[in-house]
């Protein structure tokens, strides 16, 4: 019996006359995350996209895998397709249906009839398919309620298909719909969790990371580019710039008073990330600040940090707490590796008494007696790029 993916648009059915582009950027991304596993046609029709191998080979497991990464998708399912008749959707549509129920003690059928030229209406296929069921798994149970499976038929154009459950997809806008976005990248917690929201909603992400060796090692570097590989199955390839930071650094340290130390250290970070960013095209950056996680991170911190960007900031875990956060980091399998025991820079000359209530002037007469200008091209100038999630080779 054929087999297929049976792939489930999300919010891109609420785009009107746009829906199409939207659509079709998805089955883009879906063509690039699948080409490796072998030959495939893919169609689109009713906020449905349909995955049919050319080879008997294909790895299901594989591609079921990597389409619940892709953003863009409601929900997904390995489906049998039938002929458009109710015996064959009852022999060799229950045989096909016989392993994915044997675990379950309970069950319900429904049936959209999307083709209405079939004779049978949604509830007489349900009632049909539902018995035929019953008759093959005597020890199953309807329940119309609270299944354990859901049996779903859809009578379409090319036969009927048939599955059983549906796994959810990764929902959002699939990735580069929602423009480009520069993501200041540390090996903490929080930032990959950021990366990962913002390329939900269809961003396209170009990463950041500020390096201050030797108070830094490559362990630490090795951590970020772990982190954003992780990010990458979700996201496809990202370009990471490595920006060398420790002269700025031992500068803050020699020439600003300790409280602004993180201040200026901030600014310093955004207005290099900005014309990183602007090079690249981004329309905004993105950081995982939460408001009063630290000291840097009050309104007060966070408005004279914003102050040295001219782009737009998004902080998608502004309001979010520690607990939330590291869920999200568990469920995309970053939390084990930020957790790791390697200092980011960020960690690098902690003022012991932070100022939490600065004051934009205040901030700029701390750092009067820097050369920003000078520090700025010359970390710019040692900026190392890598291309992550596609071989990690640099460009």
């Amino acid at each position: 019996m054929k087999e297929i993916l049976l792939i489930k648009n999300g919010e891109i059915a609420l785009k009107g006359q746009n829906r199409s582009q939207f659509e079709d950027a998805l089955v883009r991304l879906l063509k690039k995350r699948l080409a490796d596993l072998g030959p495939a046609t893919m169609r689109k029709a009713q906020s449905t996209i349909t995955v049919e191998p050319l080879s008997e080979d294909y790895d299901f497991d594989e591609a079921l895998s990597r389409v619940g990464r892709v953003f863009g998708i409601a929900g997904y399912s390995r489906a049998a397709v039938c002929e458009k008749s109710m015996d064959d959707l009852c022999t060799r549509g229950v045989e096909w249906l016989r392993p994915l129920l044997a675990g379950a003690r309970t069950f319900k059928v429904e049936s959209k009839r999307a083709d209405k030229a079939f004779p049978l209406t949604s509830p007489e296929i349900s009632r049909e398919l539902g018995g035929a069921i019953l008759s093959a798994c005597p020890r199953l149970k309807v329940d119309v309620h609270d299944p354990d499976v859901t049996v779903v038929a859809e009578v379409r154009e090319g036969g009927i298909y048939l599955r059983a459950g549906q796994l959810p997809g990764a929902g959002g806008m699939p990735t580069g719909t929602g423009g480009r976005a520069a993501v200041l990248l540390s090996g903490g917690i929080d930032s990959p969790v950021a990366a990962w929201m913002m390329a939900k909603r269809g961003i396209e992400l170009y990463a950041v990371h500020f390096a201050s060796p030797p108070y830094t090692g490559p362990l630490a570097e090795r951590k970020v580019i772990d982190l954003l590989a992780r990010v990458s199955l979700w996201t496809g390839p990202v370009t990471l710039a490595i920006v060398p930071f420790t002269a700025i650094q031992e500068e803050i340290r020699d020439r600003v008073p300790e409280e602004y130390f993180t201040l200026v250290m901030r600014r310093f970070m955004m207005k290099i990330a900005s014309r990183l960013a602007a090079e690249k095209g981004c329309g905004a950056l993105i950081t995982g600040e939460s408001v009063g996680q630290v000291a840097s991170q009050t309104l007060a911190a966070l408005q004279v940090t914003d102050r040295a960007s001219d782009l737009l900031v998004l902080r998608p875990l502004i309001g979010m707490d520690k607990e939330e956060i590291v869920r999200i980091a568990r469920r995309i399998d970053t939390f084990e590796t930020s957790i790791l025991p390697y200092e980011d820079c960020c960690t690098v000359f902690t003022p012991r008494h932070p100022r939490t209530r600065p004051t934009e002037e205040a901030v700029l007469a701390a750092q009067r007696d820097l050369d920003e200008e000078g520090l700025i091209a010359a970390a710019l100038d040692g900026v190392r790029t890598l291309r992550i999630g596609d071989n990690d080779q640099e460009v």
